[in-house]
């Protein structure tokens, strides 16, 4: 029997600094690697941009035993239409939410769950 796992999502970020502090200092997560590339990817890894981008790799663990989240950073891209890709991710913690009413970061609720937005708009349900 052949079993496989999800290793990781991608989400687009227009800003990456304000992005990767959400993950670290609001959802918890540390920076586990980032890479830089000076050229889009054959695959259209980073969507279809064929200019210079970054990808940061975020989690709670190592990738080879943990879910992880992708942040693709492409230069010069200063939004992304939502709505073709993923939407967001949930994250059980009641540490999460503490963490981001101590940095004022707006706790939203919607049909009975408490949620948190990452720039860009992605959704954290905590």
């Amino acid at each position: 029997m052949v079993t496989g796992r999800a290793l990781h999502f991608v989400f687009k970020v227009a800003d990456r600094t304000l992005t990767a502090k959400f993950y670290r200092e609001i959802l918890g997560m540390k920076v586990l690697r980032h890479e830089e590339f000076s050229e889009g990817c054959e695959a259209t890894c980073n969507g279809p941009y064929a200019n210079r981008w970054s990808k940061t790799m975020v989690g709670y663990g190592p990738e080879d035993n943990h879910f992880v989240v992708e942040l693709t950073y492409n230069y010069g891209v200063t939004e992304y239409e939502q709505g073709n890709d993923f939407l967001g991710i949930t994250v059980q913690s009641s540490e999460s939410l503490k963490r981001a009413a101590s940095n004022n970061w707006p706790i939203k609720e919607q049909n009975g769950l408490k949620y948190i937005e990452a720039p860009g708009g992605y959704k954290s349900s905590c």
